[in-house]
């Protein structure tokens, strides 16, 4: 395979041009009580099994209106009025029927552009890419999302790689660039190369699918970002790159990564560039390689984020790529630092496409050059990207067809439990390569599917008779290959015992009320009821974390990837007529 040679680099910087400063946070909307959320929005995620008509009167009741949704992970857009706003997501956090419920986050585009040049784009034989190349340049069947501000269709350097896209902003197929950063961010990922013309991305061959989230205040709604990720996996795209950050955690950008995730796809994200280990979404959540910016001479970039989150490093500084309206210029900033990553793993693909996700970040981070501490750090990961030794472990890896079905187990209720009103049942189901769904049957039929982990039901028992129930669980992957759960067996008493109406007494005995929790706290409670308690429901944040049947209640919570600040813990007890009691406290990282 031909190289591109020193002469051709420096030709190269010569066409580049300048970029104007940057200053990050421009254009912002910002909500009242000052988080970077979009002002009267919230997202709720409606649990499987709830009818439409049961969320379309609650939502009226409490003044929201549906403004959008992401149907396949079951995530609404909600329109509230601001006055209102805490009002009506505490009442929907307290609901059996909804998952969570959160604001409407923000997130910028990771990247510092300045206008200094260099002589040749250094970052490429950093990461060995000359020698990777001679193994493969890309292939067409393995695309790339970038999920960004929109590509100049134009550039002569990306205008016959692009395959159609969707502008989240406009709601529509036009995806100009709005501002100039996905242009720059998908030239470092694969521009056009050895064309004679511009400069080079690391995954020549690779076509480039642009998806419009960020707009030219450069503003993004994590809603956006949530259904860019779900329309590339569900247009088969296994690599996505997402050169943007917002510093709110959010169950809405877990939620469309582990939809991914379970799809077989690999997402890279900025680790952001404020020089804070702070976690910056969708980079920090699970399933999302984050990516953390070096310079020329291997240390950290002075404006890159670190921290335990942090995967994986590249070069991210004075990075030459393309600019909006056909020109060339050096950037800054883990925004390069990402795509860069992206296109090694589109090369990985190309070179084994039968490879799962697992192998492919494993491939990626076991074969990167350590730099700093020994092993994994929390400045450079697992270290920088290595395309040859990338390549070279590619192929020499195992990729056989999948035949090993998902591993299913009924989490709750407990077998012989008694149920009553809205239960929820919660299923856990792992594979090998990944689950594609979790269907849950009563008696045979089907109740409802859901898509992401955890795999929760809400089952609506007063639709039924009182009596004996029998439930199953079936996950399917990807191949086909379905697995089943052993079947469990409950109860359901829904007669009302006449002249109760006390609530239960909650009590959450650990942590205690405004402590400051360390990376693994351990949630404990309990209630009692003069009827006795038929479940107890634990959520964080208005997210629901697990659900116990019966009268204690005891969680293990990591708190690796939550944002530092106030988090709610909130428990929640249900006695056999449906009375329910709860307990809420504060608690601050």
């Amino acid at each position: 395979m031909k190289k591109v040679s020193p002469f051709n680099w420096q030709w190269m910087m010569a066409m580049a041009v300048l970029l104007p400063f940057f200053f990050p946070g421009n254009g912002l909307t910002w909500a009242d009580n000052g988080q970077d959320v979009v002002p009267g929005e919230l997202l709720i995620q409606v649990k499987p099994g709830v009818s439409k008509g049961k969320i379309e009167a609650l939502l009226n009741s409490n003044g929201a209106d549906t403004a959008g949704q992401i149907e396949h992970i079951k995530i609404r857009r909600l329109k509230v009025p601001a006055q209102a706003i805490e009002k009506v997501r505490n009442a929907l956090a307290k609901n059996p029927n909804i998952s969570f419920v959160e604001g409407n986050g923000i997130a910028q585009a990771g990247f510092v552009p300045n206008d200094d040049q260099y002589s040749s784009q250094w970052h490429l034989p950093k990461i060995s890419a000359p020698d990777g190349w001679d193994i493969n340049t890309g292939d067409e069947t393995v695309p790339i999302a970038i999920i960004d501000s929109g590509i100049d269709p134009s550039h002569p350097d990306l205008m016959d790689k692009l395959i159609d896209g969707y502008n989240f902003l406009e709601e529509n197929t036009d995806t100009h660039d709005v501002r100039g950063h996905g242009t720059a961010v998908a030239g470092a990922a694969a521009a056009m190369s050895d064309n004679g013309t511009g400069v080079a991305g690391v995954a020549w061959n690779s076509p480039i699918m642009p998806l419009v989230v960020l707009n030219a205040a450069d503003y993004a709604s994590y809603y956006d970002i949530a259904r860019a990720i779900t329309f590339a996996v569900d247009n088969d795209v296994r690599i996505m790159n997402i050169s943007i950050g917002g510093s709110s955690s959010s169950a809405t950008l877990q939620t469309a990564v582990n939809y991914a995730w379970s799809k077989g796809a690999v997402i890279f994200a900025c680790a952001q560039n404020y020089a804070t280990s702070t976690p910056y979404y969708p980079a920090a959540c699970e399933n999302v390689v984050a990516v953390s910016a070096t310079t020329s001479s291997d240390t950290l970039a002075s404006f890159s984020n670190y921290g335990n989150w942090v995967d994986i490093c590249a070069p991210g500084t004075s990075i030459l790529t393309t600019n909006r309206g056909g020109g060339y210029g050096s950037w800054n900033g883990t925004s390069f630092s990402s795509p860069i990553a992206a296109g090694v793993a589109a090369l990985i693909l190309s070179v084994n496409p039968l490879l799962t996700n697992t192998q492919v970040v494993d491939i990626l981070t076991h074969n990167a050059d350590d730099l700093g501490a020994a092993g994994f750090d929390p400045y450079f990961g697992y270290g920088r990207v290595n395309l040859y030794q990338s390549l070279l472990a590619a192929l020499n890896a195992e990729s056989e067809p999948d035949t090993t079905p998902p591993s299913v187990a009924m989490i709750s209720p407990q077998n012989n439990a008694v149920l009553s009103g809205g239960a929820t049942v919660i299923v856990s189901a792992t594979d090998d390569v990944g689950v594609d769904r979790v269907a849950l049957f009563i008696d045979g039929t089907l109740l409802a599917q859901d898509t992401t982990p955890p795999y929760e039901f809400y089952w609506d028992t007063t639709l039924g008779a009182d009596g004996s129930y029998d439930l199953e669980a079936v996950a399917y992957d990807a191949a086909g290959n379905e697995g089943r759960s052993d079947a469990l067996t409950v109860t359901v008493g829904n007669t009302q015992v006449e002249g109760d109406t006390l609530a239960p007494d909650v009590v959450i005995t650990s942590p205690t009320s405004n402590a400051d929790i360390a990376n693994r706290v351990t949630i404990q409670a309990a209630a009692s009821d003069d009827s006795g308690i038929t479940r107890m429901e634990l959520r964080v944040d208005g997210v629901l974390k697990t659900v116990k049947y019966k009268s204690t209640l005891s969680w293990n919570w990591n708190t690796r990837k939550v944002t530092a600040g106030q988090h709610t813990i909130l428990v929640s007890a249900f006695d056999p007529t449906g009375n329910q009691g709860e307990q809420t406290l504060l608690v601050y990282k």
